[in-house]
């Protein structure tokens, strides 16, 4: 009995060790759930979630600028172009009036208004020049027939001889003349120093009739301007002028 007594005594601390270990463990993870515990990593998970949420504004922000700055630099290009392609159309309209008057103006003032008229002025030049004119003959043909621009286009070829100095005088003439004249080309034939032969092809263009028409009626009615103005001049017994 006493042998018996002594094997229980000897494996009696043994088990309250063992139960003493598994109380110890129990107590260590009641101690790390514990509200305190539970509370800190609570705010220890906020303040991750929110240090994630700033890094992803701030990523967010620095690809809204990025693409905001490009699109307005893309939108200063856009009007940069816009403005560059404008700028000749700006004062379009004084440029267009400004283009008709330098057209009407080179209508009346350069371009023969018969076949008289142009004869007469190759003529003058041939003459002044001191070169013979053989002959020429022109076929003319209706350029914008039917508007009120409406042009006559004459193709000329005239010969004519001389001395090769007066003829390039001639020709340096034609093309300086008030009259417009357009040399298409120039033929000669003999030498320097003697007679030369001249061919020479031309271009004018006569005044439509519209534009004929309206100097016309200008002109008759300076013409009736005058005719008034000298009758009543003659009915108050004035001089007229």
């Amino acid at each position: 009995m006493s042998a018996t007594t002594t094997s229980e005594l000897r494996n009696t601390p043994r088990v309250n060790g063992a139960a003493n270990g598994s109380g110890n463990g129990n107590g260590a993870e009641q101690s790390w759930l514990s509200p305190l515990n539970l509370h800190w990593a609570g705010v220890a998970l906020l303040a991750a979630v929110n240090v994630y949420l700033l890094v992803q504004m701030g990523l967010l922000w620095h690809s809204a600028s990025k693409r905001d700055a490009d699109a307005m630099e893309r939108q200063r290009i856009t009007l940069r172009a816009a403005d560059i392609s404008a700028r000749p159309l700006r004062g379009l309209d004084a440029k267009l009036a400004s283009s008709t008057a330098d057209a009407d103006r080179f209508y009346t003032e350069r371009l023969p208004g018969a076949d008289s008229e142009m004869l007469a002025e190759l003529g003058a030049l041939t003459k002044r020049e001191n070169v013979r004119l053989a002959r020429v003959t022109y076929a003319e043909v209706q350029v914008l027939a039917g508007t009120p621009d409406e042009l006559t286009e004459v193709k000329m070829d005239a010969s004519l001889s001389g001395d090769y100095r007066p003829l390039m005088l001639l020709i340096n003439s034609l093309e300086r003349d008030k009259m417009f004249f357009l040399i298409d080309g120039v033929t000669l034939t003999g030498q320097e120093s003697g007679m030369v032969n001249l061919r020479l092809r031309l271009t004018t263009y006569l005044r439509g009739a519209a534009t004929r028409g309206a100097e016309m009626e200008k002109s008759e009615a300076s013409a009736g301007a005058s005719a008034a103005t000298a009758e009543t001049a003659a009915a108050d017994g004035g001089p007229v002028r």
